[in-house]
């Protein structure tokens, strides 16, 4: 909406005019808040753009994972950090529009100067390989048999597990137990401990998952199957249309001086095009899609609009 837009080009414009350029930038490390624990998807994209930050700066990208509250902890930090270019998040669809709509928060999409999306997921559910749901249809069947009985996990109230979850709820007319963590590494280790019998993830994080452990991706919810393993279904194939997901982007506090600003957006765009980050995408499975700035507040304004919508007609904290 509107005041995405504001808050990401109109502010830092108005707020550089009295605000030092800082042409030497950075003479200092940088801090890269993460929302979510380590070894999830979120955390491996933001260590693979730390290191390609630190070559195009020359100074250490520091990497701070600050989980809990479905990302909450994280983007109040960072909403609240000096805007001088020195403290940056990765920020997660659908959390940074979810979570204000949701309960009161400490920040609201106003508070951050968004600089690019990188990387976009597409949701997925899995279980355990040797659980007797082998398919989408099957876990749809026993959630019919067992209402509010199976366990998902979820990366938190509100996360893109969340609400994907909830996107198959109401497009399958059934109920889920969903049990938040404080991310996609955390439901993984519950879902192979044998804690919960289901769970959410991002497609890379749960093909990187699958690696060397009894794990089924019952499918994927993209328009199409993916060229990551197009052996897996799509949720439209199995009768339910839905699409569910994360972009991660960059972002830091909303103020940011706009030479800064410009010279984080271009640094970003030259790592997406790197054949070397390229690479190393690919071997984690990180699905890419550079957003530029403009689009990407675009899209955010889209997110924005359809999750209150969403919330208007199921609030998910219910």
């Amino acid at each position: 909406m509107q005041a995405i837009k504001r808050a990401g080009i109109g502010f830092a414009m108005a707020f550089s005019l009295a605000t030092p350029v800082l042409a030497d930038y950075p003479e200092q490390p940088i801090t890269l808040l993460v929302p979510f624990s380590a070894g999830g998807g979120t955390d491996i994209t933001a260590r693979t753009v730390a290191r390609f930050l630190e070559e195009e700066f020359g100074t250490t990208v520091a990497v701070v994972n600050r989980p809990g509250a479905g990302g909450e902890i994280a983007l109040s930090e960072l909403a609240a950090a000096e805007a001088d270019g020195y403290t940056l998040g990765i920020i997660n669809t659908p959390g940074i529009v979810t979570i204000p709509i949701e309960r009161d928060v400490r920040f609201s999409v106003d508070a951050f100067d968004f600089l690019a999306g990188m990387v976009e997921d597409p949701a997925t559910i899995s279980v355990l390989s040797t659980s007797s749901i082998e398919t989408i249809a099957d876990l749809v069947d026993a959630a019919r048999e067992r209402p509010d009985e199976i366990t998902v996990g979820t990366q938190g109230i509100g996360s893109a597990g969340h609400i994907s979850l909830m996107l198959l709820e109401q497009a399958a007319d059934v109920r889920f137990r969903p049990v938040p963590y404080s991310g996609a590494a955390d439901a993984r280790t519950a879902l192979l401990s044998g804690d919960i019998e289901v769970t959410t993830a991002n497609l890379g994080e749960a093909l990187t998952f699958a690696e060397g452990n009894p794990w089924r991706i019952l499918g994927v919810m993209s328009p199409a199957r993916s060229p990551m393993d197009d052996t897996l279904p799509t949720f439209a194939e199995a009768g339910y249309d839905i699409i569910g997901g994360s972009l991660r982007g960059f972002g830091g506090p909303a103020g940011m001086p706009e030479d800064v600003v410009t010279m984080l957006v271009e640094a970003l765009g030259r790592i997406a095009e790197n054949p070397e980050f390229q690479q190393v995408a690919e071997e984690t499975n990180q699905p890419l899609r550079f957003v530029p700035r403009d689009e990407y507040l675009d899209f955010l304004a889209t997110s924005e609009r359809i999750h209150r919508e969403l919330w208007d007609a199921r609030p998910w904290t219910e």
